[in-house]
């Protein structure tokens, strides 16, 4: 008997013809770990969820949980055998209960599992105590959120499963929110899987990750390798960190690899993928790989630049179809303008050197 918390194994999620991802396989390895998935709009990451949760069945494949079988091609578990506690992100609420109703729906699930937190001390922690006596129509779909969250947690599941938990929160309340739930989350060594189609939040609330794209999972792993190490140019160009330039492999056999590029000059680094000396490669540039210096040589032209808050980013035109973008602190001692001239260190350095 495996002794992963959680398996899914060759697994084939449908919902529709077009909405189906096929012969998905990941671990959990750990009681309280969070899995994020990550992708676009219609990609099925809800018909995951759905089918996790017993709400589908499973097409081919096998769902494991805590040891048992509870999903496969010939057999789906009751959901109310599970022990899951689903968070949608359409309007789930008992539409004849009012707030604190709905909330205590939760706690009536009695599993034997350590949860300290009162209906009281979330309706806090989620800033809901102004509607507690209202009912689901007369809340906003954020609010609405936020109860069936409540609810979730309050039922003490052996494993949570949220669907777009934070999209129709207030970017003021948002992070403020991701910061307490996942402390309740690994607190209570809860259980968690995210759905999301935001990569900030995934990367910040994950342990793990897994990026969805065209019907299939096409990498697994911890967001620091995602954003740094994505295993494809599929997989890098739908994180939209940066932009690829042609470049060609030099050196190969030192520590320090080695390429070329007939603008920007030599770009150090080590790289990610292996290639042979004299392979022609599109290398991944993004914002922070590139430092600004006022008195470098190379110079180029300014097309755009957008204000971040705590920094700029610059859009640089290298020729009439190569465009680069460079990060610069806000407190910058100066800001550049539209065809400007703006330097860039070099030699160029980069510690992950991602080409395909």
């Amino acid at each position: 008997m495996s002794s992963n918390f959680l398996e899914i194994k060759n697994a084939t999620f449908v919902a529709s013809k077009k909405n189906k991802i096929d012969n998905v396989s990941l671990t959990i390895k750990e009681k309280g770990e969070i899995i994020c998935l990550l992708g676009p709009s219609g990609v099925g990451k809800t018909t995951i969820l759905r089918t996790i949760a017993g709400l589908q069945d499973l097409k081919s494949g096998e769902i494991n949980l805590k040891g048992k079988t509870i999903s496969s091609g010939n057999f789906n578990l009751e959901p109310e055998k599970r022990n899951i506690a689903m968070c949608f992100q359409d309007n789930s609420l008992f539409p004849h209960f009012n707030v604190l109703e709905n909330i205590n729906i939760g706690a009536k699930r009695k599993n034997g599992s350590k949860f300290n937190y009162s209906d009281k001390d979330l309706i806090k922690i989620l800033h809901l105590e102004d509607i507690q006596e209202k009912y689901p129509h007369q809340i906003s779909s954020g609010e609405a959120q936020r109860v069936s969250l409540a609810r979730s947690l309050l039922s003490r599941p052996d494993l949570l499963l949220l669907d777009e938990p934070f999209a129709n929160i207030d970017t003021s309340l948002k992070e403020e929110l991701q910061k307490k739930i996942k402390d309740i989350l690994k607190e209570f060594n809860i259980t968690t899987i995210i759905v999301t189609h935001d990569s900030h939040e995934a990367f910040f609330m994950g342990d793990k990750c897994g990026i969805l794209l065209n019907q299939t999972l096409k990498q697994y792993d911890i967001p620091y390798n995602i954003h740094h190490e994505p295993n494809s140019l599929e997989v890098a160009k739908f994180l939209n960190r940066g932009v690829f330039v042609d470049v060609k492999v030099v050196e190969t056999d030192c520590a320090v690899h080695s390429l070329s590029h007939p603008i920007l000059g030599e770009i150090r680094g080590k790289l990610v993928n292996n290639f042979p000396a004299g392979s022609k490669v599109k290398l991944l540039l993004q914002p922070e790989d590139l430092r600004h210096d006022d008195q470098s040589k190379l110079k180029l032209e300014v097309v755009d630049r957008k204000f971040r808050g705590t920094n700029f980013i610059y859009t640089l035109k290298m020729s009439s179809d190569e465009k680069i973008p460079v990060f610069v602190h806000s407190h910058h001692i100066h800001q550049h303008e539209k065809s400007e001239k703006f330097g860039i260190k070099t030699p160029i350095f980069i510690d992950h050197l991602v080409c395909f």
